[in-house]
């Protein structure tokens, strides 16, 4: 069964690997579910009534990011990836904060019924979507069974006054007050594709899957074309938001819950020194694994190795 993500727009000139088409055509569910009164988008793989897991991903991407990695986990855990508010196709509510985001995130696994089992429901996050879980677990831990952050932001003191110095901000820095724009044709918007922060990614045929899907064709009205998926809204921040962001390091070594880190070996956000920053806060007991070969969108540099490196933290978390 062919998947509708793979269209000819942005995969006729691209030599796709036996193993993403075969991850694509496993079978997923594809719904919206309301959350505080707003729509929430996700996809579902595997059997309910198997251990849950639960997906997010980066600033400004959406839920495929796990799209041809949770197929290879989909035959042990009934695996939900949703895009966070105002990024993909899910809304967004006002006044969306960290502490909304992360309360939304347990809300969904309350509507989508991950808590209802035996065995409770595992987080994975990436970058920005780990933050959110953070905050997540620090609000209800106890009814999740574990959080695996993948690359999340950490440097020393010195190294991010330093980040800052150098033209580096906050994830998600950008303006809420300012429409996304309009671009005449696909290739025109897909021009502007670029990740953040930038890099090349050794598997070039996600960085076009994941750009498509990061669009929309906008018809009728003044303008017509193609322009972005997510919410200028998803760029407003308020102190809360900076204060905790600022605190991390620390408040990934306090969390009283399972935790597991995997990270870019050659990621400019977190790298060997962040990990050993981190154990220095007292952090020894948080498993930290470096993918060899892969920058901060690991999932589009080395995924094969991201699926063997979370089977093999799952495979340690049976309850």
């Amino acid at each position: 069964m062919a998947s509708k993500d793979i269209v000819d727009q942005w995969a006729a000139s691209q030599d796709l690997p036996a193993w993403f088409v075969q991850a694509m055509a496993v079978p997923r569910e594809e719904a919206f579910v309301e959350v505080d009164g707003h729509k929430v988008h996700y996809f579902r793989w595997g059997k309910r009534g198997k251990p849950p897991l639960l997906m997010t991903h980066g600033f400004l991407a959406h839920a495929r990011c796990f799209a041809f990695i949770a197929p290879f986990l989909a035959e042990d855990y009934d695996i939900v990836s949703y895009d966070l508010a105002g990024m993909g196709d899910s809304e967004i509510p006002d006044n969306c904060d960290s502490d909304k985001r992360a309360e939304g995130m347990i809300a969904l696994a309350e509507a989508l019924d991950l808590f209802s089992g035996t065995v409770k429901p595992k987080i994975i996050a990436h970058s920005f979507g780990s933050g959110v879980a953070l905050t997540a677990m620090e609000m209800a831990g106890g009814r999740f069974g574990g959080l695996i952050i993948c690359d999340l932001m950490v440097m020393r003191p010195e190294r991010l006054a330093a980040h800052f110095e150098n033209g580096g901000g906050p994830p998600g820095s950008g303006r809420s007050d300012r429409p996304n724009k309009v671009y005449p044709d696909y290739e025109s918007a897909r021009a502007r594709f670029v990740l953040s922060p930038p890099q090349a990614v050794q598997e070039p045929f996600l960085f076009e899957y994941m750009a498509y899907h990061s669009l929309r064709p906008v018809q009728g009205g003044p303008q017509q074309g193609w322009s972005w998926k997510f919410d200028p809204m998803v760029f407003h921040r308020n102190e809360n938001d900076m204060a905790k962001w600022a605190h991390t390091p620390q408040r990934i070594v306090d969390l009283p819950h399972r935790l597991a880190i995997v990270y870019g070996e050659n990621s400019t956000l977190f790298d060997s020194d962040s990990a050993a920053y981190l154990r220095e806060l007292g952090g020894d007991h948080i498993p930290m694994i470096a993918i060899p070969e892969a920058e901060h969108h690991l999932m589009l540099d080395q995924p094969l190795a991201l699926v063997t490196a979370l089977r093999s933290i799952l495979a340690l978390w049976t309850d």
